[in-house]
Parts: C-alpha cells; sequence; structure tokens
C-alpha cells in the first residue's frame, strides 16, 4: 500500500531569508505605512498644520525634515503622490499584517498576495524614482533618496524570487508519518534536542 503524500511546513529556523522579510514587514507595518504615510494624508500643508493624534509629533516632524533636506516629493504631496500612498494604507498595511502571520506560521496561501503586492510596490517606486530623478519635484540628494527607497526595491524582487516555489513556499510535500528530520536541509539521522 503507498504511503499518502502530506505537506509539513519547514521550520523558520531553516528559512533565514524569511527572517529579513519578516522585519521588513513589521518596520512598514509599524513606522512606514501607519506613521510616515498617514501624516501625509492626514496633513494637506506641511507648511500650515497643526499637529494631528496619530502620528506623533516626532515624527511627524522627522517626515517634515526628510523632505526639506533630502526629497521635496515628500513635501509637495501631488494626487498622485497621495494615492500611492493611499495605496500603501489601504491595500499593504493589511498585506504587512497577512504576510506576518503566514510567514511565522508556514502558510502557503501567501504566495499569490505576496506576488500581488511585489508588482505594485515596484510599480509605485519606479514611478515615485522617475520623479525624484527628472520631474519637478527631483531631489537635491538623488542618491541619499534612491539608497532610501531600495529596500522598496529588493525586498519585492527577493519575495518574487522567493515565492518562486508556489504554491507551496513553505511546505514540503512528505510521505504520511514522516518527521522534521527528513526536510530539506536536515539529515535523517539528526535528532531535535
Amino acid at each position: 500500500m503507498r504511503n499518502p503524500l502530506t505537506r509539513q511546513a519547514i521550520p523558520l529556523a531553516q528559512r533565514p531569508g524569511d527572517l529579513v522579510l519578516i522585519a521588513f514587514f513589521v518596520v512598514n507595518l509599524v513606522v512606514i505605512t501607519y506613521m510616515v504615510d498617514i501624516e501625509q494624508l492626514i496633513i494637506a500643508n506641511p507648511a500650515r498644520f497643526s499637529y494631528p493624534l496619530w502620528p506623533p509629533p516626532f515624527m511627524v516632524d522627522a517626515v517634515h525634515w526628510w523632505g526639506r533636506s533630502f526629497d521635496p516629493l515628500l513635501l509637495a504631496r501631488p494626487v498622485w503622490w497621495k494615492m500611492t500612498i493611499a495605496v500603501d494604507s489601504v491595500l499593504f498595511g493589511p498585506y504587512y499584517v497577512a504576510a506576518l502571520y503566514a510567514f511565522l506560521r508556514a502558510r502557503d496561501w501567501i504566495w499569490l498576495p505576496s506576488l500581488v503586492y511585489s508588482g505594485l510596490m515596484l510599480a509605485n517606486v519606479t514611478i515615485i524614482l522617475g520623479e525624484e530623478t527628472w520631474g519637478p519635484y527631483r531631489s537635491p540628494q538623488l542618491g541619499i533618496v534612491f539608497l532610501a527607497n531600495l529596500p522598496w526595491i529588493l525586498a519585492p524582487l527577493y519575495l518574487i524570487y522567493r515565492m518562486r516555489t508556489a504554491p507551496h513556499p513553505f511546505t514540503v510535500a512528505t510521505s504520511a508519518g514522516a518527521t522534521q528530520a527528513t526536510l530539506p536541509g536536515r539529515h535523517p539521522h539528526e535528532i531535535d534536542g
């Protein structure tokens, strides 16, 4: 009688690249999406405003300092820019929550949302960097702005690479009764201690 195949989660300890993505998701969820980006939606005119209840004043000041020092686009806030920020708040924020759960719990269903997120993020960053380079709100410090945006190019590219084993990026097929010792990267004689 044949052993039916089942799927077994690959432990997070055997997915070190996922730890980097998890850190990226946390920073985006906590700092970027719901502090930096929200500030740009709440405060229409950085030259004349009252501090909102959220984000905290130190974050508002940091965003405005960055805009004055390196990134005039961030302070200009044209409508198309606000739309990319709205996409971040409405779509990317919930994705980060789902991705954190899926990456921590080894849930394969995140592969398709990860590919959609990656495509949208790469499109947004490409458009933004085009403005930063050649547009009316071009940055006087393009090198610094490019380096600051680099994680939002590298992380989606790595995420696309990481999801290449879709639809099962976090699990492997095993025979019924197989143990973790038979997972990729483990030797059958290794025993968890």
